[in-house]
């Protein structure tokens, strides 16, 4: 397969509907938000939703969490120590790693591993850095943030008089509405370095524009969760026509006048600035 050959960027812009969409856990788990009220998610969060739509389609990953484990490794070290058996150099293991796994080839990884203690095996230290970049997604608006209070109908540790003991209480925090904007690019030439192809950034864009599949919980039911738009640069070289920022920001994001406070997309006016010989292929979300 051919690798990359010319640089792409893309915005992602996302509808939130009574969800949390990545809760802080130095703040009660509410939603996360910047110092002027505007909603946030972390790039951290992005990417475990872009490796579990991986998964989802079938790609080797690296960095797997607990509950989707399919290889039978309990740590990353086991998994990169059965599945890298000997190499000659730090860019020999890198070059398997990338090769095995797509989000080490997409967003780079650090091996770090001391020496097994029941093989002969070297210590590993090898640094990956990929191609594909991805931001912290921020809402458009400040978001308004509801919390309730919520009751269990059974104890969590069994009690003397069999009654419902004082830790039966708990707190749900979601975000009313907000509409956020999730910014990347790809480099081709990190993408040169770990072997990552044309037919890979077509994966990652699809992940992009099914983000929200198989990720619902009871902080982020079915629907509240969704991707409204996908727009995709590819650029005619290798360093780009224009830099990213310019790029992303090509795309504008307003309330409309008469909307004081946005609870649709609807309330945005969304346009695109020109970029001569640039355009974006516009993808709806599924």
């Amino acid at each position: 397969m051919k690798t990359l050959e010319n640089k792409i960027d893309f915005v992602v812009l996302v509808s939130v509907t009574n969800a949390n969409p990545n809760g802080d856990p130095l703040n009660g788990n509410r939603p996360r938000t910047t110092y002027t009220g505007n909603g946030e998610i972390s790039d951290v969060c992005i990417k475990r939703k872009l490796r579990n739509r991986l998964q989802d389609m079938g790609e080797n990953i690296f960095v797997q969490s607990d509950d989707r484990c399919d290889d039978g490794c309990n740590s990353l070290s086991d998994r990169a120590g059965k599945n890298i058996i000997s190499y000659t150099s730090k860019d020999d293991y890198a070059d398997q790693a990338c090769s095995k796994w797509f989000d080490v080839r997409a967003f780079g990884q650090v091996f770090a591993y001391k020496k097994s203690k029941d093989k002969e095996k070297d210590s590993v230290s090898v640094g990956v850095r990929g191609p594909v970049s991805i931001h912290q997604a921020i809402s458009i608006s400040p978001v308004d943030i509801n919390s309730m209070q919520i009751t269990k109908s059974v104890n969590s540790e069994p009690t003397d008089d069999g009654k419902k003991s004082s830790d039966t209480m708990g707190s749900k925090h979601m975000v009313e509405f907000g509409l956020y904007k999730l910014k990347g690019a790809i480099n081709v030439q990190l993408a040169e370095k770990t072997g990552f192809t044309e037919q890979d950034a077509e994966t990652i864009k699809e992940c992009l524009r099914t983000l929200f599949i198989n990720d619902s919980s009871a902080a982020r039911p079915d629907g509240s969760m969704e991707v409204i738009r996908l727009y995709w640069w590819n650029h005619n070289n290798k360093i780009g026509q224009y830099s990213s920022a310019k790029v992303h920001n090509s795309i504008q994001i307003t309330p409309k006048d008469e909307v004081a406070y946005p609870k649709s997309v609807e309330d945005y006016n969304i346009t695109i600035t020109t970029l001569d010989g640039l355009e974006p292929e516009i993808i709806d979300g599924i």
